[in-house]
C-alpha cells in the first residue's frame, strides 16, 4: 500500500518531492477551474512526485515600500483548488492558510470546514507579512487555536533562511514552532545557499544539544527567466547574492542559468550537510505564470529530484 505524505515526511528512509502552485484567480467558474487543474495535472504526467502545495497568496506591499512588480490578483480560496487537485490526481496536498485576517472564532470556524467539508489535512499556517496593518490572529494564536481542536490535521512551517543570516535564531523559531505542533518545515525559495546551510547547521546543533530528532525541511527552488521575474523575487524576500545576480541576467539564457544555479546550490548544500541528521525534502514552484518558466520548473525538478535521490542512496549505502 503507497505511503501517505505524511508517512513520507515522517519516514526519513524516504524522499519527499513536491510541486508549489497558486490557486487560479478569484471569479474563475467550476468549468475553467477544473480545466486549469486539469492543464498543470497534464504537464506533471510525466514526472513522479508525492503531492502539491497550495499557496495562500497575499498582498504583502505592507511588508515593504517598495512597489509590487507584479499586480496583486485575489485567487480562489485554496481548499477549493487544493480539494479539486487532490480528487483529479489521487495524490495528497499541501494548503497553505495566511491567518491574521480573521479571529480565533472565524479561524477556528475555518479549521471545521477545512476538515469537514474540504476533508483536508496537510496545512501550513502564515503569519502576516509584517508587524503592521490590521493582525486579527497572530501565528502563535492560530497555533494555539488548532491545538484546542479534536482533529487530525498534520501541521506544517515555513521557514525563511535569510532571517537566520540577518537575525542568527530562525533555528530557535523552528524549535518553538515544533514546540506548537509543526511535524515540517517549507522553505523559502533558495538562491543563497550558504544562509540555508547555516541555518540546517544552527537547527541540527540545538536539536542534538536538546536530544530531539529534527524535523524534515523541505526546500524550495525555483527558475528565473529574467530581470522581471528577479525583481519579484528579492521583492518577495528571496536573497540572491550580488554574484549569482549577475550571472543570470549576464548570462545568453537567464533562465538555464538559473536552473544550473539551484542544482549548483543544493549539491553545496547536500554536501555541506550530509553529515547532520535533518531530513530534507525537495519542492519546485515557479513565480509567474510565463510559459517558459512553468516549464523551466519541470525540468528543474527532474534534474534536482535526480540529485537528492542520488544523496539518499548514497546514505542508505553508507
Amino acid at each position: 500500500m503507497a505511503l501517505s505524505l505524511q508517512e513520507k515526511i515522517e519516514d526519513t528512509n524516504q524522499g519527499v518531492y513536491l510541486i508549489g502552485t497558486t490557486p487560479p484567480k478569484s471569479g474563475t467558474d467550476k468549468a475553467m477551474l477544473e480545466t486549469i487543474a486539469q492543464k498543470l495535472l497534464g504537464r506533471l504526467h510525466e514526472i513522479e512526485y508525492d503531492g502539491v502545495i497550495i499557496y495562500d497568496i497575499q498582498d504583502e506591499s505592507s511588508r515593504t515600500e517598495k512597489p509590487r512588480p507584479f499586480p496583486f490578483k485575489e485567487t480562489v480560496d485554496p481548499r477549493e483548488y487544493s480539494h479539486l487537485l487532490r480528487s483529479l490526481s489521487h495524490l495528497d496536498v499541501i494548503t497553505y492558510k495566511s491567518v491574521a485576517q480573521r479571529g480565533e472564532a472565524e479561524f477556528t470556524d475555518w479549521l471545521h470546514e477545512t476538515r469537514n467539508e474540504f476533508d483536508l489535512k496537510n496545512l501550513v499556517l502564515v503569519g502576516s507579512p509584517s508587524s503592521h496593518g490590521d493582525i486579527k490572529l497572530s501565528l502563535p494564536d492560530a497555533y494555539n487555536t488548532l491545538a484546542k481542536q479534536d482533529n487530525d490535521m498534520f501541521l506544517g512551517g515555513v521557514t525563511i533562511a535569510e532571517r537566520h543570516a540577518s537575525k542568527r535564531n530562525e533555528h530557535d523559531r523552528l524549535l518553538e514552532k515544533t514546540e506548537q505542533g509543526c511535524k515540517f518545515f517549507i522553505s523559502q525559495a533558495v538562491y543563497n545557499a550558504q544562509a540555508t546551510i547555516d541555518l540546517i547547521t544552527s537547527y541540527a546543533r540545538s536539536c542534538k544539544a536538546l536530544g530531539i530528532a529534527p524535523k524534515r525541511i523541505i526546500l524550495t527552488f525555483t527558475p528565473c527567466g529574467g530581470e522581471k521575474t528577479l525583481d519579484f523575487m528579492e521583492w518577495l524576500g528571496i536573497s540572491v547574492p550580488e554574484a549569482t545576480k549577475w550571472r543570470m541576467l549576464d548570462s545568453a539564457n537567464p533562465l538555464s542559468e538559473s536552473v544550473r544555479i539551484c542544482r549548483e546550490n543544493l549539491d553545496l548544500i547536500l554536501q555541506s550537510c550530509a553529515h547532520l541528521a535533518v531530513p530534507l525534502g525537495l519542492n519546485i514552484e515557479s513565480l509567474t505564470n510565463r510559459k517558459e518558466e512553468i516549464d523551466a520548473s519541470i525540468n528543474l525538478y527532474r534534474l534536482l529530484k535526480a540529485t537528492m535521490e542520488l544523496n539518499l542512496a548514497e546514505k542508505q549505502i553508507a
